[in-house]
């Protein structure tokens, strides 16, 4: 069989079956199941598949993704900021957005920086921050007990020897933290839906992130409203808060870290246009 008839089958498949952007997908299964790369099929377009496909196997990928189960999780694993981060229904997915907050957090990290993550998930950003910076320590806490174990694996195959920097708390936003523990950054990416849009989020979000990660409550702001009016309790004078937003929450996130003693507020679009991240320093006056 030709790789080309095979990821044409593939990618009619999943737009009949209603996949947003089906090509990119194809291209994945293809890469992952047929061993058969885009490059492969631009020097070769009558390409044969090798004996060692498993139609098999992907016939079970597809079943699945046709049913709208995330490629993520039928895969096992994403990449964020270029680490590869095993997923699973217990926390949200790393999305590309997301790698717009931990950008943010890199241009003004210095050497020792002490980190905070709240609401974690699959520690992605607090375990690329960690990764990608000098002997720095992070404190990572969730509600979800299973969220923190898909955390702490991530730690221990993508920090290595830098592990030990990273520790893990179970509970509800800052009663997790340990008492006395102040820090120069703190970030999060919160549950930031509406509550009444639950409802109406894609079927790979709806039926397989988890909702204790989505629901903001009824103005989609409850996580924001309890994480800046608790930021001064643990952030330095000088510190900086960093968080994923809504798409059309920037003003009214801004309006709470005013109000909160934070100054230089600003928005950060992400790669589509959208207001994404929003950051503040706690003011020292």
């Amino acid at each position: 069989m030709k790789a080309s008839d095979l990821k044409k089958d593939i990618k009619v498949r999943l737009e009949a079956a209603g996949i947003p952007d089906a090509e990119t997908d194809t291209r994945i299964l293809m890469k992952e199941y047929a061993h058969v790369s885009v490059s492969d099929l631009y020097a070769d377009p009558d390409l044969e598949l090798a004996d060692s496909f498993s139609r098999d196997d992907l016939e079970k990928a597809m079943e699945l993704r046709v049913k709208r189960v995330p490629l993520q999780h039928i895969l096992g694993r994403t990449c964020f900021m270029g680490f590869d981060f095993t997923v699973s229904p217990a926390a949200l997915i790393p999305r590309p957005d997301t790698e717009i907050l931990a950008e943010e957090a890199l241009m003004d990290y210095h050497d020792g920086s002490r980190i905070l993550d709240l609401c974690t998930g699959s520690g992605c950003i607090i375990i690329s921050l960690l990764a990608l910076m000098n002997d720095c320590y992070g404190v990572a806490t969730d509600i979800s007990k299973d969220a923190l174990s898909l955390a702490e694996k991530n730690a221990s195959d993508i920090l290595g020897e830098k592990k030990d920097r990273l520790r893990f708390f179970e509970g509800d936003l800052y009663s997790a933290v340990p008492e006395g523990e102040k820090f120069e950054m703190i970030v999060s990416n919160p549950p930031y839906i509406r509550t009444a849009d639950m409802k109406g989020l894609m079927p790979e979000v709806k039926d397989h992130d988890p909702a204790l990660a989505l629901d903001g409550g009824e103005d989609g702001l409850v996580f924001y409203r309890r994480i800046i009016e608790g930021a001064g309790d643990h952030l330095c004078p000088g510190g900086d808060l960093i968080l994923e937003i809504g798409y059309d929450q920037a003003g009214d996130v801004t309006e709470i870290m005013k109000a909160n003693k934070f100054i230089e507020v600003r928005t950060i679009k992400d790669f589509g246009g959208c207001d994404r991240v929003v950051r503040g320093i706690l003011s020292s006056l």
